[in-house]
């Protein structure tokens, strides 16, 4: 019981708790108004910049809160010069492309007239399950539905649709479709597993895919969107 009491309270100043609370109310709200004067409205619109711009400001806004050799005012500063860098390079960024490239990255594209974009894949992370989840969240079913689709900066993904007169075969993005099959015992059309390609027959003895090399396939899809 001793020991436990030690955890919790061994050491404590207790006069010091009010002076805690307020420093903790103070900082807090000095991360709201950093986070509302940087422009974003939520995290999912954050860039790898914003995302470090946040991270470095985390000592700066937690320590003050409970160290008491420590004035809040030292966070004020740090936080101003921040958001100072963090300006400046935004405005960079509004005028030099590859500064913006280099701080934010670029738009990536995903999936080009019903298949996956791999013909850059060396280039980048390639993981297809990441963007099914993706697609699947825009009530997706599959690739044959998806003109052209592009992950942005900020990890959203927007996407162009074929109308339904112009919909064709494609991968399955549910794990209830997108199961492996044998071509020599199904009836196409086969859509490449990896890059998304349809081939409505499969050469037997190689069972490769014309456009990857893979040999993975499943049955395709054409259902319309619903």
């Amino acid at each position: 019981m001793l020991e436990i009491e030690k955890l919790f309270v061994g050491g404590a100043d207790f006069d010091f708790l009010t002076e805690i609370i307020w420093r903790t109310v103070i900082m807090f709200i000095l991360i709201l108004i950093i986070l509302r004067l940087s422009g974003r409205r939520g995290v999912r619109q954050l860039t790898l910049f914003e995302v470090a711009i946040i991270i470095s400001l985390g000592s700066a806004a937690g320590d003050p809160m409970f160290q008491e050799d420590i004035p809040v005012v030292y966070s004020v500063i740090v936080f101003g010069c921040v958001m100072g860098v963090y300006k400046l390079v935004t405005w960079l960024a509004s005028r030099l492309k590859w500064v913006a490239v280099m701080m934010e990255g670029k738009a990536m594209t995903i999936v080009k007239d019903g298949m996956f974009d791999v013909r850059h894949e060396n280039q980048h992370d390639f993981s297809k399950m990441e963007f099914f989840a993706e697609l699947r969240n825009l009530s997706i079913e599959h690739l044959g539905q998806v003109r052209e689709g592009i992950l942005e900066v900020d990890g959203t993904m927007s996407v162009l649709y074929y109308s339904d007169e112009d919909t064709k075969p494609g991968l399955p993005l549910f794990p209830s479709h997108y199961i492996e099959v044998k071509p020599a015992e199904r009836t196409g059309p086969f859509a490449c597993m990896y890059c998304g390609a349809v081939q409505h027959e499969v050469v037997l003895g190689t069972h490769k895919c014309d456009r990857c090399g893979r040999d993975r396939w499943t049955l395709a899809l054409k259902t319309k969107r619903a």
